[in-house]
């Protein structure tokens, strides 16, 4: 073994033919459940903050031949079709300041994976450009390193460069592929014979195309699992989803699930290699197995997910479980799936939120939610899907009673708000506000995640126009993201102390630097948000927005409203019986 494992090394000091990374800030996994979202959103210049909580963020494992400990799920993804193809020996997976130790005269073409490289999410974006001068994000900053220390290595080595990933569209779609050094930009997945074939070229040191259009699997037997170490142990569940939301990429892929076997095989594989927590990637938990069971996509099959989180809680090593992406409606579909999840899941959870979990320890599931608005208007116009089985017309009340559910097993999720959505007006500002205040009115809590509309390729929406400078605006809709991080900190920061440092290092920020970079529409919602003067005086004297109370709808009205045939489809999700008519849904009518 030590021979071999030195024969390895002396090879690739002369380098590895196919070398992948990823950004630092998307490979650790163990610094804390909310540090990747704070890395994407936090402006470059507040890199502090996160060394000051998280102190030792940059420590990552390596493997006894020194590659990655860890790396993005999607990066594992490649790296298994790859090594399948072309043999392990071929490809590593490296952080960015190891590169130069596996890039040598023997290598060929560099893959990277990026998540957000210039900062343009839906969330990422607005964070860090309200504070100013600096508006990439820590990702940002870190992406750039990255092909900073590729470009190094470039100058020593002839290579390709090969750029994927779920944020490679930015590259792209800025035309920046020369500043960055990329040669391709590919758009898809890593199974399809295309990447397989621009790896092949690149192995050949032929030229490559500047873009590729992979194709996307159609068949679950067609999905690649890997089964080493992923970061937050993130093991794909699904692809795709159903509800059409128009703002949505990945609701444009088919809608599969991955086998229950699959799933276990590379949680194993997470424990074995020294992952203790397991997330499962999707953009729905809740339709998984839906098809295979012949129930529509959004009545949860019960029986089957029960199982497949039991099975996981059940893998010796596994000692934390998170939620990726949910929808609200089937928190209203069935109840009780979520109390035996509840019972199930509670204690592997990471996530404290002692402020308003009943759990002794304070421990709360925290899934993400996409709410986005209030206005039934925007609602209809981008995402009617969201509410089936029910209508969209009664989205607010969906919402209410979907977190009166989620609430009441403590679950806490991050609910995403989209601000300046294409012709969103003041009313339909008013009426996201109504429903945040109606949330808090009745008790309800949740973490808002505001964010500026941003048009992604690929979508139904990609020629909508968004808002480029948050000094464009308007006071209501500065109001709602304030609003809504008001109300997050309040679960998000445990003391009264951070709480009132947190509202005065807000006005001190509006002194400044605040009010020149966002304008004169930012002052009053500021200082809703900073708490130094109650909101009903301010809502008094005409300054903010004051909302308007919502009607009671209970989810027996909501229920009512269903169509029959749906109702014994929930039913038959609730017990596990058969569907007199089983039937696929592909998609949404929207």
């Amino acid at each position: 073994d030590v021979q071999e494992l030195e024969q390895l090394m002396s090879e690739r000091f002369e380098g590895v033919p196919i070398v992948l990374t990823a950004p630092l800030t998307e490979s650790i996994d163990h610094a804390g459940f909310f540090i990747q979202m704070s890395l994407a959103s936090i402006p470059g210049w507040m890199e502090w903050a996160i060394d000051r909580k998280y102190p030792a963020w940059r420590n990552v494992p390596t493997s006894a031949d020194g590659s990655a400990g860890t790396a993005p799920a999607g990066l594992r993804v490649l790296e298994t079709v790859l090594a399948g193809e072309f043999g392990s020996e071929a490809v590593v997976v490296c952080y960015p300041d190891q590169l130069s130790q596996f890039i040598g005269a023997r290598t060929r073409v560099v893959g990277v994976s990026t998540h957000n490289p210039l900062g343009t999410t839906f969330a990422a974006g607005v964070y860090a450009s309200i504070f100013g001068s600096s508006r990439e994000p820590i990702n940002a900053l870190y992406a750039r390193r990255m092909f900073d220390a590729i470009r190094e290595c470039r100058q020593r080595y002839p290579f390709s460069v090969i750029l994927g990933g779920s944020g490679a569209w930015q590259i792209q779609e800025t035309d920046t592929e020369a500043e960055f050094g990329v040669d391709t930009v590919v758009s898809g997945r890593a199974e399809s014979r295309d990447v397989i074939n621009l790896f092949s070229r690149a192995l050949a040191g032929e030229v490559l195309p500047r873009r590729l259009e992979a194709d996307h699997p159609h068949h679950a037997s067609d999905l690649v699992v890997p089964e080493s170490r992923t970061s937050f142990g993130v093991v794909e569940m699904t692809t795709g989803c159903g509800r059409r939301c128009a703002f949505c990429q990945p609701d444009l892929n088919p809608r599969i699930s991955v086998p229950k076997a699959e799933i276990l095989k590379a949680v194993a594989g997470n424990v074995a290699a020294g992952n203790r927590q397991v997330s499962l990637a999707t953009e729905d938990m809740f339709v998984w197995r839906t098809d295979e069971a012949g129930l529509p996509f959004f009545v949860p099959n019960r029986m089957e997910l029960l199982d497949l989180y039991r099975s996981i809680v059940g893998v010796p090593g596994v000692k934390e479980v998170t939620l990726s992406h949910a929808t609200i409606a089937p928190a209203l579909v069935d109840p009780d799936l979520i109390a035996e999840l509840s019972a199930m899941l509670l204690d592997r959870s990471p996530i404290r939120l002692r402020s308003v979990s009943s759990h002794p320890e304070g421990r709360a599931l925290a899934p993400l939610i996409g709410v986005e608005t209030g206005s039934v208007r925007v609602a209809r116009q981008i995402m009617a899907g969201k509410a089936l089985p029910f209508d969209i017309k009664d989205w607010p009340h969906i919402v209410l009673n979907g977190l009166e559910v989620l609430n009441r097993h403590n679950w806490f999720p991050v609910c995403t708000l989209i601000v300046g959505s294409p012709g969103e007006t003041d009313d339909d500002s008013m009426a996201t506000l109504d429903l945040l205040y109606e949330v808090e009115r009745r008790g309800l809590h949740c973490m808002w995640v505001p964010s500026i509309f941003t048009p992604l390729v690929r979508t139904r929406m990609e020629g909508g126009e968004g808002i480029r400078e948050t000094r464009h605006l308007s006071q209501l809709q500065w109001q709602v993201i304030m609003k809504a991080w008001s109300m997050a900190s309040r679960i998000g920061l445990q003391t009264g102390w951070g709480k009132l440092s947190f509202g005065v290092g807000a006005l001190v920020l509006w002194a400044s630097r605040l009010r020149r970079v966002n304008g004169p529409n930012f002052t009053w919602p500021l200082v809703q948000f900073s708490g130094v003067a109650p909101e009903r005086w301010l809502a008094r004297a005409g300054v903010i927005y004051g909302g308007r109370p919502l009607p009671q709808r209970t989810r027996d009205d909501l229920l009512a409203t269903v169509r029959p045939d749906w109702r014994e489809a929930i039913e038959a999700g609730r017990t596990g019986t058969p569907v007199s008519r089983p039937r696929r849904l592909p998609m949404a009518a929207v």
